[in-house]
């Protein structure tokens, strides 16, 4: 990944952070971009003081214009992208009878909007290049399981595996599409879904890592090794398909 210009939306938080500095210490030039501002700009100067290659950019992914911006910036900055991993993300609580158009509009802008916007606007970018590039989409095994009160988030989660397998197609022979599908993984978005039960959180952490056939949660860290993985030349035969990180949860039985 040296020297490889990639971009990392919802890159100040959780999973996004863990790869935009796993990234940079490979030695890739990384353009974090999130609405966390003063996340972003410490993060980004953080590693630039060691001597890495990282900037950070405002981005609201569920607005076109910023995002055209956020490609322009690392066009400007860098000349070319070589690489996106559109993992902007947010979380909403809710069944199908409870949700409103502002919650939809929050869910679906970020989770499937963002990343079409992200796609329209970095994909012709990276089709000029000689060797093309990578698309890389975090989804969610919410995608395949209907958590309660998850209604919007898993809808959103299943539409992007969706749109990893057509990238993949209608973009064939220059840029790879991919996905990645964390389990339980030990982020701010994980914590938020446990804001109301009854059990303090370590309580309920320690019961879920007890259910993990790894016998923990993963971290961030682990999505970032693996997502590195999935941007590199050694994975330039993995196409439109998602690769599952849960610590072996999918493979149990309701029992």
């Amino acid at each position: 990944m040296k020297d490889q210009v990639i971009i990392v939306t919802g890159g100040t938080s959780g999973i996004g952070a863990a790869c935009v500095r796993h990234f940079a210490e490979l030695g890739a030039k990384v353009v974090a971009a999130s609405i966390q501002r003063e996340e972003g700009e410490t993060l980004a100067k953080e590693l630039r003081d060691a001597g890495n290659d990282v900037r950070f950019t405002y981005c609201d992914v569920s607005d076109e214009s910023s995002v055209k911006d956020l490609a322009d910036f690392a066009i400007e900055t860098h000349g070319r992208i070589d690489a996106v991993h559109a993992n902007a993300g947010v979380w909403g609580k809710g069944k199908v009878t409870d949700f409103t158009d502002a919650d939809w509009n929050k869910v679906m802008g970020v989770n499937v909007k963002g990343a079409f916007w992200t796609a329209k606007h970095t994909i012709p970018v990276m089709e000029r290049n000689e060797n093309g590039g990578v698309f890389l989409i975090t989804t969610s095994v919410a995608a395949h399981v209907g958590f309660p009160a998850h209604a919007l988030y898993c809808a959103s989660k299943a539409a992007l595996e969706a749109m990893v397998r057509c990238l993949a197609t209608d973009h064939a022979g220059k840029v790879r599409a991919v996905g990645i599908s964390p389990g339980t993984i030990d982020t701010p978005m994980l914590a938020a879904t446990c804001d109301g039960w009854d059990a303090p959180i370590e309580e309920l952490y320690a019961e879920v890592e007890k259910k993990i056939p790894v016998r923990r949660l993963g971290q961030p860290e682990d999505i970032a090794k693996a997502a590195a993985f999935l941007l590199s030349s050694n994975a330039d035969y993995v196409n439109g398909t998602i690769l599952t990180l849960d610590g072996g949860t999918m493979a149990l039985p309701p029992w």
